[in-house]
């Protein structure tokens, strides 16, 4: 990827935080959505934004994706009460939280490097 390109993204030790403290706070914000759905990235967001850049955004991203995936079980919940559809519905579930795993272990991976991950098909609801 050309370096042109992330020339906008923080990169990790800029702000009050150690390099070190930024790719771990980065790791758990993406880690953590696993875990906790959207609670753990939000509270690393909100303890962690004015003192990192860089935590700040992987904290934000992994908001986001916790908040679409989130969307994701709604509309599944919502389908499985129509006809029909509701038996087909029910394979969502399994592949929306496989997905979300898939992709947080990537973010956290992606993190732990100092690159700023971003998730494919995130809704950046938070900016």
């Amino acid at each position: 990827m050309d370096s042109g390109a992330l020339s906008g993204l923080p990169v990790p030790g800029q702000g009050k935080l150690s390099d070190k403290d930024d790719k771990t706070f980065g790791m758990l914000a993406h880690l953590l959505g696993a875990l906790t759905s959207f609670v753990g990235p939000l509270v690393i967001w909100l303890i962690k934004k004015e003192e990192s850049p860089f935590v700040s955004d992987q904290g934000r991203e992994a908001l986001n994706f916790q908040l679409t995936l989130l969307i994701g079980y709604v509309a599944a919940i919502i389908l499985s009460f129509v006809p029909f559809v509701g038996c087909v519905t029910a394979l969502l579930f399994p592949a929306i939280g496989i997905v979300g795993l898939i992709f947080g272990i990537l973010g956290c991976l992606e993190a732990n490097k100092g690159t700023a991950y971003r998730y494919p098909f995130a809704i950046r609801m938070i900016s």
